[in-house]
């Protein structure tokens, strides 16, 4: 019998910056970090520029947790940088918590990243070598020291410098002491947007944390482009050209929260329309479609819609469940699973159920979801899922487990039904999540391992850096 853990990978990183020296830039900081909190459950941290320096101040838990009014208050400056945090448990340290501050010839800098660099272990032991101190075990910390390594002229042309030395997946956003810097790696992987909010602008992961500051969504950030935001406002430049963008597809299917809007696709349609392709596919004969909730909930409404076929609340989800708890045994573990989903037995009772999620990883939670429905009288249980298998690890931000931990790489569709204990399983196709998607500029790698970015030998077999943002 495998022994697979949660069904989930785990959160990315999330980012903010602002320049708005009419405004409280800490508070609109703390208020996008909020928006983004799904993004990252760990650490937080906000770091201010007055003009002349960086005022920073981070800590481990939510946001809620890490700031206080007081400290907010404390935070003075024009321009403000954010960061929530998922770690790997080996790099659950303050030291690592973002953003990152250094002092150097040219003044202070602060740096705040969202994505994984597939040869920081490389660039690592080279900047070593040239006498580079770290402080940390995070990879934008390397980010950092190529920047002032590279600082002789223009902070602008350090940039570039830098980003050619990148290899990976990377959305930043640097505060200097006069400017704030937002940068998106040349393939697009990781998001970054950029807001307008009385004439001034900020940047944010998600569009949705303008929204919660009342700021207008202007455009993405392009694959590959450095904007600079001052005091006579927003510029762009170009740091790396594109020859093809590769977003990645589980911001869609799972990251990304609903109500944002990423490379012109709105997150809570493309669910949608990925149960409509689900219906295409596989439209089953049953009494009701319910949803793994949340992420799993436009599809099963994209599928009932599209079949005919009744939507209810089969499983409620416990809102007031943050981050995970430790769960030391296998019991615990289960009543982990019960304290965030309980299945509602008068509405499953004696119907054959579609349920719909948006992924499965390892497969223990979702045999455990299964269960719980048919304990609550459901008379069938038809398992569908909107993202194809995953039977590859990525290596740009997310943290899906070394492969060998995938349930889909050890069994193949007919397998995993047995062990999550559904009549019938169903993946969405590659074909079909591409026409929900309505395009073909996304990054697949970890359901086909097709890496659009370089992954050495070492990293195909396991990680030996501890990368700030693996999952």
């Amino acid at each position: 019998m495998f022994e697979f853990g949660e069904d989930k990978p785990k959160e990315e990183c999330g980012v903010f910056g602002i320049y708005a020296p009419d405004q409280e830039v800490a508070r609109l900081t703390y208020y996008g970090l909020y928006a983004l909190q799904h993004r990252g459950q760990e650490s937080a941290g906000i770091a201010v520029s007055n003009g002349r320096g960086i005022n920073v101040h981070k800590g481990m838990g939510l946001v809620s947790e890490v700031f206080s009014d007081r400290i907010v208050d404390s935070l003075k400056g024009k321009m403000a940088i954010g960061h929530v945090r998922y770690s790997t448990t080996g790099s659950s340290l303050l030291a690592n918590a973002q953003p990152l501050v250094v002092h150097y010839q040219k003044g202070m800098m602060a740096l705040a990243h969202n994505g994984n660099l597939t040869n920081a272990s490389d660039l690592r032991e080279e900047l070593g070598k040239n006498g580079a101190v770290f402080q940390t075990t995070v990879d934008s910390e390397v980010i950092i020291n190529l920047i002032t390594r590279y600082r002789r002229d223009s902070l602008e042309d350090a940039l570039v410098k830098t980003m050619m030395d990148l290899r990976g997946a990377y959305a930043l956003v640097i505060l200097a002491e006069d400017k704030l810097f937002g940068i998106r790696d040349p393939l697009g992987v990781r998001p970054l947007c950029i807001g307008s909010l009385g004439g001034r602008y900020c940047l944010a992961s998600e569009s949705c944390a303008l929204d919660t500051i009342g700021a207008e969504f202007v455009r993405d950030v392009e694959p590959g482009e450095i904007i600079i935001i001052d005091e006579e406002g927003l510029h762009s430049r170009r740091g790396l050209m594109i020859t093809k963008q590769a977003s990645c597809a589980f911001e869609y299917i799972y990251f990304a929260r609903p109500d944002s809007t990423m490379d012109q696709l709105n997150i809570a349609e493309s669910r949608r329309q990925m149960g409509i392709e689900l219906a295409r596919e596989c439209p089953i004969d049953a009494d009701l479609v319910i949803a793994v909730p949340d992420s799993g909930t436009a599809s099963a409404l994209g599928y009932a819609t599209a079949l005919g076929i009744p939507f209810g609340e089969g499983l409620i989800k416990n809102r007031y469940v943050g981050r995970t708890f430790i769960q030391p045994t296998q019991a615990m573990r289960e009543v982990a699973v019960r304290l965030k989903l309980n299945a509602n037995a008068s509405v499953l009772k004696d119907k054959r159920v579609v349920m719909i999620d948006d992924s499965i990883v390892r497969g223990t939670t979702s045999s455990k979801l299964v269960e719980m429905v048919k304990n609550a009288g459901a008379k069938e249980v038809h398992f569908l899922i909107s993202s194809p298998p995953v039977a590859y690890p990525c290596f740009y931000g997310i943290d899906t487990a070394e492969r060998e931990k995938l349930i889909a790489n050890k069994l193949d569709v007919e397998g995993i039904r047995k062990y999550v204990g559904a009549d019938s399983l169903h993946y969405i196709s590659e074909e079909g999540l591409l026409r929900a998607l309505g395009t073909e500029s996304v990054c697949l790698a970890c359901f086909n391992g097709s890496y659009p970015i370089p992954v050495s030998n070492l990293n195909r077999g396991k990680k030996n850096f501890e990368s700030q943002n693996i999952f």
